[in-house]
């Protein structure tokens, strides 16, 4: 057996069940390894978008995917989804081919681009630990929740493995759960104890039902109101003491019940700069603790009064059976009353400044909340638009969402839409972007209509990149360079095979509902002409802060 095939075959052993990618000479015989393996593989018309595909699969499903591309342009090709990935801690595996000698045109320093990016650069050296090589990147992607960059030697991939190589291929155990220390749990059972307007803020590491069961008990013992970062959008759904989002994304209620709270609690969740508003949520005399299961989370973001190292669940559940009484905290008859009728967006009132040409942001966003099935799952793409879709749109729960925002590209919300689909294939998929990210991204419109994903895909299309505008403008300064002519991308769509829409008015959105409504055989792309009168809020939050 060849070391291609060898590797292949290890990864999928290893637990590898969905790869993407772009097939090159350079990662054919490796690509069709892990098929005959069993795994099943997306073919991307990007590996930008490949990349980006896999990250998303990855953070809905739980599980390890992998991404496969050609040495060199292949590679370099995908960065910014590797980025995106490696800075959101994805447990992701790439596989590359690589060749090593400085005189090819295909060569660049690919460990170095792995490790720039916050990726771990290993490889392949020998046929002998070939196989080792590949269960140990899957190993590191799980136990340490890290995109890892597994590079594979062309004039290796061609070697002979030992002939019993694979029968040391095997999933890894599962990463244990980080027991907290008895001294760090009485610390939190006591500022719990001593909190009278406590909040918890949940983030991605308390994205699991477990978790979320274990932080309501304890937050209905204390008394104190649930919120989460943006990647942990959904989490708290159904609770009625839940105020969705904190950070830029927060509504004035939740802000400012998160803003006038005497302890706050981020429980897997780094507290940065979006979540706490540059840090403008926290009171000057508010305790602030962070519980994480990796110690160097701690702090890492704001000064603690205390740092828990620990699992989310495990830690709220020995805090909860620690001594202490209920206590009502802000869990009061006025709060309960306000929380249900002002903590949405949508229940905020606004004045519509659509006109007969162009819609509202918020008024579109609203309509298509009513419109499609709850059950849904959004990838949204960055830029100016986002908060809408974002906070406008209601999830189901924690899979409902996925924010693949840390890196802040534009171009990725299609391709996490894609992979979030093929994740929770029991819902419809909604893709919200921007012109310009719909744009850049929209190769892989032929990848939705080949995969026969049933796909909303909207577009909030002001014929520009908006967040510019909205920022450089105001000042005088020329907008020739962010500012575009109208495109229909509605047209661009129908020549991908989709259905497409273009919505001027509230009326437009009939189409939306007869396509909700019918077989919904072909996916729909809505081009929304957005009115660009103002800048979004979040982003005047965020231009503030810096």
């Amino acid at each position: 057996m060849k070391v291609a095939e060898a590797v292949g075959r290890a990864l999928c052993a290893a637990g590898v069940e969905q790869v993407f990618g772009v097939v090159g000479y350079g990662n054919f015989h490796l690509t069709n390894a892990m098929v005959a393996a069993g795994a099943r593989f997306v073919a991307a018309r990007h590996e930008g978008g490949a990349a980006t595909m896999a990250d998303a699969y990855a953070r809905v499903s739980g599980t390890v995917a992998a991404v496969s591309v050609h040495q060199g342009p292949g590679l370099t090709n995908a960065m910014t989804g590797i980025a995106e990935a490696a800075k959101s801690r994805t447990p992701l595996v790439v596989v590359a081919a690589e060749v090593t000698r400085p005189t090819s045109n295909f060569y660049v320093d690919q460990e170095a681009l792995g490790a720039a990016v916050g990726a771990v650069p290993m490889r392949v050296a020998s046929p002998e630990d070939a196989v080792g090589q590949a269960c140990a990147a899957v190993r590191r992607a799980l136990h340490e929740r890290r995109t890892v960059l597994l590079n594979v030697p062309l004039d290796i991939q061609a070697s002979d493995v030992p002939d019993d190589a694979l029968a040391q291929a095997a999933p890894p155990p599962r990463r244990p759960a980080v027991e907290p220390s008895a001294d760090e749990v009485a610390a939190l059972a006591q500022v719990l104890e001593q909190a009278r307007r406590p909040v918890f803020v949940a983030g991605r590491g308390a994205r699991s039902p477990g978790a979320r069961d274990a932080l309501e008990a304890l937050a209905e013992r204390c008394g104190a109101l649930l919120a989460t970062s943006a990647v942990a959008r959904g989490l708290f759904h159904d609770n009625p003491w839940s105020l969705d989002v904190s950070g830029g994304f927060a509504s004035p209620l939740a802000a400012e019940l998160i803003g006038g709270a005497d302890l706050i609690v981020g429980w897997g969740c780094s507290l940065n700069m979006w979540t706490m508003r540059h840090g403008a949520l926290i009171g000057a005399d508010t305790t602030v603790v962070q519980v994480d299961d990796d110690p160097s989370a701690l702090g890492a973001h704001r000064k603690l009064h205390l740092g828990v190292t620990g699992d989310v669940e495990l830690t709220a559940r020995h805090a909860l059976a620690a001594p202490g009484g209920r206590r009502q905290g802000l869990r009061t008859p006025d709060i309960a009353e306000a929380v249900a009728t002002r903590v949405r967006w949508r229940d905020v009132p606004y004045d519509d400044t659509s006109t007969r040409h162009r819609i509202d942001p918020r008024t579109l966003s609203i309509a298509l909340d009513d419109i499609l099935p709850a059950e849904r799952v959004i990838g949204v793409d960055s830029g100016n638009f986002m908060g809408h879709p974002s906070m406008f749109l209601s999830v189901p729960d924690q899979d409902g969402f996925c924010f693949t925002q840390a890196y802040q590209s534009i171009g990725l919300g299609l391709a996490t839409a894609i992979g979030a689909a093929l994740a929770r294939p029991d819902r419809l998929p909604v893709a919200a972007l921007g012109d310009g990210g719909a744009l850049m991204g929209a190769a892989d419109l032929d990848t939705v209509r080949r995969l026969g994903l049933p796909m909303v895909v909207v577009v909030y299309n002001d014929d520009a990149y908006g967040a510019e505008v909205h920022h450089f403008g105001p000042d005088g300064h020329p907008l020739d360079t962010v500012e575009f002519p109208p495109t229909d991308i509605a047209a661009v769509a129908r020549g991908y095979g989709f259905e497409g829409v273009t919505v001027h008015t509230r009326a437009d959105l009939k189409a939306v509902e007869d396509w909700v409504a019918g077989p919904r055989s072909v996916p729909l792309l809505i081009d929304a002409k957005v009115v660009r009168d103002r800048g979004a809020w979040w982003l005047e939050e965020a231009f503030r802060g810096h």
